[in-house]
């Protein structure tokens, strides 16, 4: 991996050394070559948490080199270069030929990468001997990092390895006790997290990875309605689950579906209204729809006691999560839904549910939320149907005399 080559991917399963592997080719590279230029990137990186600059600034320190200083958000490096840090699923055609003089684009997490911020960073890297690093756990053969890198026909002037726990000669003991117990514990996804194997998905799952992949779009239409949904959490205490806020819209033309963002988290009651309003302010939403089954009325309280004058639609559920997400799925399965960009999360819960019931990790609080914001915007696909029954009168002649 150490000679040059135009691309270098290693993928593999947890606690293989990849992201260190690369950190530290970064670091050196830099510490070698004045002037030298990088940009680490991921498809979607809200804030510099969810990016590899810690993990670049520990090896910084950890080797020992001289000439780096470690800023808010980037790194300068010997000779007036720079390591920067980005979301690709931020930029445009336009925007990312900023970076047409780096040297090194490193993709992590690169199995999230999609098709278009694929085609778009390649002949962006462009300066006389650049490259472009890629490391990633298998999530799906149909992702395009593992189409481009393990497909039919791989690129040339490419170094393509497979790499796993048992060839990280630092591999701790701590990790390696998480291991052992994932293999005794967790046997339905221990191939998949220390193996480098496909994502396995749920048997009868009512979603796919690859109707996801080809109903997926790069930007979305004049949309003419567009709903923030909200699933609540039960909690706020460390270790309770996600609140899931979700932003979705109908297409003016197409009357299709469209997911527009996913801004999930962890938090007080206050914070997950605030990421919600201000989700609500970004896309210009018509309406909050919030589940009230947590907290009865708590859920509108609070966003009405930041912002009262926004309209609030409340939801109840009256059926299963499974039984709310089947004709969503039908209409995803039609064609008739789309992601706009790349999100793993809710896209690893969604694949989670089966005609039997939610089978993920967790509570599939993102997916929760996309199905009720969709269920708004398609009313028609979900109503309860009622029957009735008539029963002829057959008077007092009839058969019970």
């Amino acid at each position: 991996m150490k000679r040059p080559s135009r691309y270098k991917a290693l993928y593999g399963g947890r606690g293989s050394g990849k992201s260190h592997f690369f950190a530290e080719a970064m670091v050196a590279n830099a510490s070698q070559s004045k002037g030298f230029r990088a940009v680490c990137v991921r498809e979607v990186q809200k804030s510099l948490k969810e990016s590899a600059k810690r993990l670049c600034e520990d090896t910084v320190y950890a080797m020992g080199v001289k000439g780096f200083e470690v800023l808010n958000d980037s790194i300068r490096t010997p000779g007036g270069g720079v390591i920067i840090f980005a979301g690709m699923q931020d930029h445009t055609a336009d925007s990312i030929k900023s970076l047409e003089g780096f040297h090194v684009a490193w993709v992590e997490e690169a199995q999230t990468l999609s098709a278009r911020s694929l085609e778009m960073l390649r002949p962006t890297i462009r300066a006389p001997g650049s490259e472009i690093w890629c490391s990633w756990n298998p999530r799906s053969a149909d992702d395009p990092v593992d189409k481009f890198f393990r497909g039919l026909e791989p690129p040339e002037n490419a170094i393509i390895r497979k790499i796993n726990y048992d060839q990280n000669l630092m591999f701790p003991e701590e990790l390696e006790l998480e291991r052992q117990h994932d293999e005794k514990s967790n046997r339905a996804r221990y191939s998949h997290v220390w193996e480098g194997a496909y994502e396995p998905q749920a048997v009868g799952s009512i979603w796919d990875r690859l109707t996801l992949h080809s109903t997926r779009r790069d930007v979305a239409p004049t949309l003419a309605r567009i709903v923030v949904a909200i699933d609540p959490a039960g909690s706020s205490l460390p270790g309770a689950d996600e609140h899931g806020i979700v932003v979705v819209g109908r297409g003016e033309e197409d009357s299709h579906g469209y997911v527009l963002d996913d801004s999930s988290l962890h938090g007080t009651p206050k914070q997950w209204a605030d990421r919600a309003i201000a989700c609500y302010d970004r896309f210009e939403a018509d309406c909050i729809v919030g589940e009230k089954n947590y907290g009865g009325e708590m859920v509108e309280q609070t966003i009405k006691s930041i912002r009262p004058e926004i309209p609030f639609i409340p939801v109840t559920a009256t059926r299963g999560k499974h039984i709310r997400a089947e004709p969503i799925a039908a209409l995803w399965s039609l064609g008739r839904v789309h992601m706009v960009g790349t999100f793993p999360k809710l896209e690893d819960q969604l694949c989670g549910f089966t005609s039997s019931g939610y089978e993920g990790s967790g509570s599939p609080d993102r997916a929760d939320a996309c199905i009720w914001g969709l269920t708004q915007l398609f009313p028609a696909m979900v109503q309860t149907k009622t029957r009735t029954v008539h029963i002829p009168n057959l008077g007092a002649g009839g058969w019970m005399n």
